[in-house]
Order: structure tokens, then sequence, then C-alpha cells
């Protein structure tokens, strides 16, 4: 009986992570938990209220990200630390999408970053059910790094006009760079000095006391000063009134042609949140000593998504920067962001009175100390030394994502990436090897001068696989390489110990070899194939015109033959 219970309990742990960590959960955790809850609370608030302006909506729906994407990834997250809720990156795409759509309603808006959040869920089950979670490798860390500090400038610009208390406008970077450079004679001043000064006390305090809701101190400062001074009436714009309580649970309703608008968003956001999801997961789990599953990481994503549909929201994401305030404020299982949701949530229900008189600079700084730090410039200064291709990929994400916006470049580095690696793919090094002194091991020439070239012979490695795309290239750098050896060659050895698998073009290439070499009285021998490679040339019935390949022989094996039996003729010559 007691075997069948242990199965059913590590099933229900494989199905709900949440009844791993509870079973051992303790009043010390509880203690450490609530107080990582209210601190993330205390961060969360005016930041997700900042991310939700720049996705062109109402404060209080960035609030509602937390609550409810919170809620909804404890019960199914295998992170013990990462925090969910809005991103500076997700909330740029939704806004810009969001300023595109026609009708300019503040409804309609909603609803379709509902929608958003909806299809971004379906998408989670989709790819966990086909097990795509390694889709996060097509989005490299170098595409990452130029997009961050893409969407850095991009969100920077939107939120410049607001620091000086300007209008600002335009759809575009470059429309909205022309206006805020034009309108800069406008300047508030003062609502400039109460940002710029924000702003100081955020980066000075975020020094001196790393990990703890300075925001939240900086937001209360603005709100007091606001309120009992007069300087609400220099021109500060701000938050207004915030409807107290939770919103109405229901899914959003839409057309579809807001689908069609949903679904490229909804996958882009996929995508951003995915990657940026796992890797602050498991930044946190190597630092606490345990493992994240992707995989159910992508569904826990899905999840909180489609609790944050549901309350008319717009797609979250797991963040480094709130995981991290989460994690050093001494978070020790997922009940922290059950105690952040109670704690946001007493908010809304009781103090968003309190919240009218808060200045909407102070959103802007909140904002652009954020994004700060998406502009890594030590790893850019370090692709420029040690490698220029990774650059070029990096600088095409940033250029693109502030020329096009953030998803028309996400995908444009994407694909640059993906047309640059398979050019590269396409053509594989063809290495021709020489005989390392005094050892019985082989080298490539272009690498080592000082290898022993073998007369008579000629000795190369594809350093790839044999693919339909790379065949030809691969054939032509080799046939040229024979045609340029001297008149003694008679013997070629092709070493496949670096293709790893062949296709019917790469087996078809071989036989190609074989036949033309014959042509030119030049033997052909193929030596440490991998068995699959071996099991293609059997099927594609080429083994019996090269001779049986042999999983034993080595090039030194097939070399040393060769000369003996050079040797033995040479002989019977002179005799």
């Amino acid at each position: 009986m007691r075997p069948n219970f242990q199965r059913l309990q590590q099933q229900a742990e494989s199905f709900i992570p949440f009844t791993r960590w509870i079973r051992t959960y303790s009043i010390k955790f509880l203690g450490y938990d609530s107080i990582s809850g209210l601190t993330l609370a205390a961060y969360a608030i005016p930041v997700s209220m900042a991310y939700a302006t720049l996705a062109g909506l109402p404060p209080q729906y960035g609030i509602y990200g937390y609550v409810l994407g919170g809620l909804f990834y404890t019960f199914s997250g295998t992170s013990r630390q990462l925090a969910i809720g809005p991103t500076s990156a997700i909330s740029l795409i939704i806004g810009a999408t969001l300023s595109s759509l026609a009708d300019g309603s503040i409804q309609h808006w909603l609803n379709v970053a509902s929608l958003t959040a909806l299809v971004f869920a379906a998408l989670s089950v989709v790819f966990y059910i086909f097990k795509l979670s390694s889709i996060i490798h097509f989005v490299s860390d170098t595409i990452l790094l130029g997009f961050k500090a893409g969407a850095a400038i991009a969100i920077a610009m939107t939120q410049l006009p607001k620091l000086f208390g300007l209008p600002g406008g335009g759809e575009s970077f470059y429309r909205r760079f022309i206006l805020f450079i034009q309108q800069i004679p406008e300047t508030n001043i003062y609502v400039f000095m109460f940002g710029v000064a924000a702003i100081g006390l955020i980066i000075g305090g975020e020094r001196l006391f790393p990990h703890k809701p300075i925001t939240i101190v900086v937001v209360i400062i603005s709100i007091v000063i606001m309120s009992i001074t007069p300087l609400a009436s220099t021109g500060f714009k701000t938050v207004g009134n915030i409807p107290s309580g939770f919103p109405e649970l229901h899914f959003p309703t839409f057309t579809l042609m807001d689908l069609q608008t949903a679904i490229p968003l909804a996958l882009a956001s996929f995508l951003l949140a995915f990657v940026e999801s796992i890797s602050a997961a498991q930044t946190l789990a190597h630092k606490n000593g345990y493992e994240v599953d992707a995989r159910k990481e992508m569904l826990a994503l899905g999840f909180a998504n489609l609790g944050v549909s549901l309350g008319g929201g717009y797609p979250v994401s797991g963040g480094l920067s709130q995981s991290a305030v989460n994690d050093g404020a001494g978070a020790k299982t997922p009940m922290s962001l059950l105690f952040a949701s109670f704690f946001i949530s007493l908010c809304l229900l009781f103090l968003t009175g309190l919240l009218k008189n808060l200045p909407l600079v102070i959103l802007a700084a909140i904002v652009l100390v954020a994004v700060k730090g998406l502009v890594d410039f030590k790893e850019f200064k370090r692709l420029y030394k040690i490698n220029r291709f990774d650059l070029f990929v990096a600088s095409t994400a940033l250029v693109s994502v502030v020329i096009f916006g953030i998803l028309q470049g996400v995908i444009i580095a994407a694909v640059a990436s993906l047309i640059l690696m398979i050019k590269a793919v396409s053509n594989p090094h063809v290495a021709f090897l020489g005989k390392i002194p005094d050892t019985t091991r082989y080298s490539d020439f272009k690498r080592h001068h000082k290898n022993e070239e073998i007369p008579g012979i000629l000795i190369f490695r594809v350093e790839s696989s044999l693919w339909y795309f790379n065949v030809s290239n691969v054939y032509t750098t080799i046939w040229t390489k024979i045609l340029a050896s001297d008149a003694s060659l008679e013997f070629v050895i092709f070493d496949l110990s670096t293709s790893a698998s062949i296709d019917s073009s790469g087996a078809q290439f071989i036989k190609k070899l074989y036949l033309n070499l014959k042509e030119i009285n030049i033997q052909l021998k193929i030596v440490e194939a991998h068995s699959e490679v071996r099991d293609i040339l059997r099927l594609e019935g080429i083994e019996h015109l090269l001779g049986h390949v042999s999983r034993r022989e080595s090039v030194h094996d097939i070399v040393t033959s060769f000369l003996e039996e050079h040797q033995a003729v040479k002989k019977e010559i002179l005799l």
C-alpha cells in the first residue's frame, strides 16, 4: 500500500509543483516569505503602475498583473523565488501594438491586451504538449543583448517627454525624437526638477540599500509633497482616481480582427517572457541550490497569464529585477507571491484613494531607472573583442528595435541570425590533416604548420554533419584541393569522425567523390564513421563500392597500411 501512496505522491508532485514544497513548509519559512511578500508588494505597486502606463493602459491593470499572475503561478511554478508581473519589454510591445489600433478606445485596448494574455496561455499549453521548450535556444543571448539595449532606448524615448513635462507624441522612435526636440523649449522646469530628484533618490537609494523597495518611499514622498504644497498647480499631471477593489473575472470579448492582432503579439510576448523567466529562474535556482523544470515553467507562465486574462490584464512574465527583490528579501518558497498578492490586494481595497495625487513624472522616473539596467555596455565591449559575428547580431537587434519597433525588431534580428547561421552551416570548415610529429594523431595543417605531410596521401575531415545544403560547397572545396595536388597523389582518406550524421545527399556526395576519384586512378577510403553514418552508407548501397567501413580502424591505421603496401610494391618493382 505504501509504495502505491509514494507513487501517487510522486505523480502529484510532478503535475502540481505546489505539493513538492508545501509538505516541508515551516513556521520559519512563513516568516521569511511574509517579509519578502511585503517587500515585493512595496516594489511592485509603483513599478506595475509605471509599466501599465507604458503599455497604454490604466495604472491599475499593472497591479492586477501582480495580484493574479503571482497567485496563479504559486501553484504551478517550479521556481521558489521567481516573481511574476508586468515587465518593461512586454509592456512596450503591448503599448506599441495597441497604439496602432484605429479606434483608440481604451476598452478595446483592454480587450485586445487581455486576449493577448489568453492566447499566451494557449500557446504555452501547445508548446508544453509538443515539448517545445527548446525553442528558448532560438532566441539567443546575443539577440536578447541587442533587443534589451534597443528596448531601453525605445522605452526611454517614450518617457523623456513625461520627465520634461511635455506632451510628446509620435508613433515611431524617429517621430517621437523629432517631436521631443521641437518641444524642449516648452519644458516645465518644476516637473523636470522633480523627476530628476526622484531619479537621483531611486538610484542613490538602490545603491545604499540594494533589493529594498526604495521606489515606494519615493512614491510616498511625492504624494505627500503634491498633497500639502502648491506644486500640484504648476502643471503636474497625476494618476488620478484609481478604482478600488478587484476586477470582475471574465474572459475577454473579441472579434476575428482582434484575434489576428493578438496572435503575433502573444507569440512575441511568449518568447520574450519564456526566455526572460527561465533565465531569471535558473539564476536564482543555481544560487539557492535547486533545479527548475523549463518545460513546467512554460506551463506555469501560461497558467499565470490565464489568471491575468480573466482579470482583464495584459501578459506577465518573470523578471530578474523583481525576482532579485523577492530573493534579496529572503523568499524561501512561492508562498511569498501569495503574501505579495495579499498585501497588494489590501492596497486595492483600502489605499487607492491615496494614489490619486501620484505625479506621472514619478512613474516615468521609475521606468527610466528600471531600463538603464537593460543596456550591458561591458558585454558589447566583450563581443567587440572576441566575436564580431555576435556583435553584428546584437547590433542588428538593437538598431531594428529602435527603427522598426520591438516586435518587428526581434523578428528581424532572429531572421538575420538564422540567415547568418545557415550561411555558416552551409560552408563548414574542411580541415586538411597532417601527422602531428612523434605521435599517431592527425590535425589541421591550417592551424599547425609543423604537421608532417604524408607523401601520396590527402587526408581531410569536414567539421560538420553532411546535409543537402552544405555538400555542394564541401565537394567544391575538396575537389579544388585535389586538382591542386601534384601527380604523386594516390590515396584520399576521408575522416568522418567530426560528421555525426549524414542525409541521402551526404551519402550521394561520398559516392560522387569516390567515382570521380576512381576515374583519375585515386583511391578513396572512409574512416572513423559514426554508427548512424555507416547505416546510411549501407542503406544507400554505397559501402560495397568503398569497401567495409570498420569502426576499429583509425586514420593512422589506414595511413600505415597504405605506406606498407606502397613499400612492398616498390620492392617488387626493384626486384
